[in-house]
């Protein structure tokens, strides 16, 4: 094993369109681990080279890991993709996490040397497994947490809101509606088309069709619209509306990750290179206000600054919550390196994929902004904690 650290990089990233949660949602008659085939296939027939037999394991986040999603399915899935038995997996939990932390454990498997190709993805169906489904929380776990709304995703958002009222719901729907903009002129211009990988799925009716576009997304969006959403956390005087916040969501997305050396050696044009990871823990009362410590403590470890992130992909659980990293990043609410294609209040959000999908945007972003150098990707995490990476693009030097 080498005593030095192995750049780690980045073949391949994609992912399924994102469904609603569901009934009407698009993948209401598929199951979790059939989002996932299509990818390991899609990443055989855009690799020229890629065998099943180079990869060394099989990583996933999911959320909630029962029913369809037990039994490790990050083992399941190469089985099920007819890759055989020899390639081992596992499934990692860290909520929304959970995938960028797949990712983040495979960079550092690579980078120490104990592999040279791995698979890292998240997957997740809300609408069979509905966040917090089936979860037992210990007995003092809401006393410890800081009270009920640690529990409550959008009662965190609201928490962020009366502790930091300069973050107004004004200014929560126009960060929406921005997302929204960004987001229709981006699936109009043909940016999804290539990180998006079809899955044929069953109506209701019992017809087939494919599915390969993201259903999430509402480019009629207004803000008068957005200003008479209900809010559901919190009746009077509430904040976070369906409109202003990420949505229930199913989907999968998975990156192939490689050592360079193992790449350049199987002839594979890399798109971008790990460069480091940091987590965070905050009170989970207020838990989106973490991806600012996780990325202050990933800035210091590679030596840059916010100046020095040409790109910048934030998961967009709650529009508050990036306004607040935005603002104590000492970034404008606007700054264009930000979600360029627009986040996951249009997207949609189906936790563990989400952080793999970031991935795929930064792939993506990278390869037409080859002036970008670095980009940072920044989750918060129910529970209270934040998760940040920084990658390099490999197309800088050759620009």
């Amino acid at each position: 094993m080498p005593n030095h650290t192995t750049d780690v990089v980045v073949i391949d990233a994609v992912r399924t369109a994102f469904g609603r949660a569901g009934e009407k949602g698009i993948f209401w008659n598929t199951r979790a681990e059939d989002l996932c085939i299509p990818l390991l296939r899609a990443l055989i027939s855009r690799t020229p080279g890629l065998s099943p037999d180079m990869v060394e394991d099989s990583i996933w986040g999911v959320t909630n890991q029962i029913g369809e999603q037990g039994g490790t399915i990050g083992r399941m899935i190469p089985i099920l993709a007819e890759w055989g038995w020899e390639i081992p997996g596992c499934s990692i939990d860290r909520m929304c996490a959970s995938g960028l932390t797949a990712i983040g454990f495979s960079t550092s498997h690579i980078a120490c040397g104990m592999a040279d190709c791995l698979l890292a993805g998240g997957v997740e169906h809300m609408g069979h497994l509905p966040m917090g489904y089936m979860r037992d929380s210990h007995p003092r776990a809401e006393e410890l947490l800081g009270g009920p709304s640690a529990f409550n995703m959008g009662m965190t958002a609201e928490n962020i809101h009366d502790r930091f009222p300069e973050f107004t719901k004004e200014m929560a729907d126009k960060y929406a509606l921005q997302s929204q903009q960004k987001a229709a002129e981006a699936i109009v211009a043909g940016k999804m088309d290539d990180m998006i990988v079809p899955v044929e799925v069953e109506r209701a009716d019992g017809t087939k069709m494919t599915a390969d576009k993201d259903q999430h997304p509402r480019p009629e969006t207004t803000l008068e619209g957005l200003a008479k959403l209900k809010t559901p956390f919190r009746e009077q005087g509430g904040r976070v509306t369906a409109g202003n916040a990420s949505g229930l969501n199913d989907g999968a997305a998975v990156t192939l990750l490689m050592s360079r050396e193992a790449a350049e050696q199987s002839g594979f044009r890399p798109s971008m290179r790990w460069v480091a990871t940091a987590v965070a823990g905050v009170d989970p009362t207020i838990m989106g206000t973490a991806p600012v410590p996780a990325t202050e403590k990933v800035l210091a470890k590679a030596g840059l600054t916010m100046e020095d992130m040409d790109i910048i992909e934030i998961n967009e659980a709650f529009a508050v919550q990036a306004l607040y990293f935005l603002d104590r990043m000492g970034l404008k609410h606007d700054d264009p390196r930000v979600n360029k294609w627009g986040g996951a209040i249009a997207y949609g959000h189906p936790l563990a994929a989400s952080g793999p999908r970031l991935v795929a945007f930064m792939k993506g972003l990278f390869a037409e902004n080859p002036d970008a150098r670095y980009g940072l990707t920044t989750m918060c995490v129910g529970r209270g904690q934040g998760y940040s990476v920084i990658w390099e693009n490999l197309r800088y030097s050759q620009v």
